[in-house]
């Protein structure tokens, strides 16, 4: 199993800032069989320029429920999964971080998408998800929104397994029993 993830931050740097907004699409090498997306409240105020890339303000995740309220849906959705993004270190480093304030070792195998690209594709014009999916003709809705992005993230995935047919660079996903200790 695979957990393609997306997430929008307060901020760019997980160090100083926190998740806005999270998607998360279980894929089972076929197809979506669980997905998981919402708003996330910061308890700290969003930088301008992110503000004004995703459209998402302080007003909008207000009410929306804190990191340690959607936490444990987090551990289940992605347990016995492959973490996939595209850049995966930024989406991975947030979320681990968001998980050690509150006394977790998030730990998951991890896959990038950006590097299983240039594996897979070479010669491409540019492997930002936006710029790689326009030359692909995927179509990207909602961009520099979680769900959007993933949902992208997802059709790149799934070409990239018709890719990697003798799966050479995609690894099958085994259930590491560690990830089952965290809540």
């Amino acid at each position: 199993m695979y957990a393609i993830v997306d997430i929008e931050t307060s901020g760019g740097n997980h160090k100083t800032g926190k998740i806005t907004e999270i998607a998360i699409y279980r894929h089972d090498g076929n197809k979506i069989v669980d997905e998981f997306v919402t708003l996330v409240n910061p308890e700290m105020k969003i930088d301008w320029y992110v503000k004004k890339l995703t459209g998402i303000n302080d007003e909008m995740v207000s009410t929306a429920p804190k990191f340690f309220e959607v936490a444990k849906r987090i551990v289940n959705i992605t347990r016995g999964c492959i973490f996939i993004a595209h850049n995966v270190d930024f989406d991975y480093d947030f979320i681990r971080a968001e998980f050690r304030s509150l006394g977790f070792d998030y730990k998951r195998t991890k896959l990038c998408t950006v590097k299983l690209s240039r594996a897979l594709l070479p010669g491409k014009t540019s492997y930002s998800l936006g710029k790689l999916c326009e030359e692909l003709g995927i179509t990207v809705e909602d961009r520099h929104r979680a769900s959007g992005d993933a949902l992208a993230t997802v059709k790149l995935f799934e070409l990239l397994l018709q890719e990697d047919k003798a799966q050479k660079l995609i690894p099958r996903p085994v259930v590491d029993e560690n990830q089952t200790k965290l809540f």
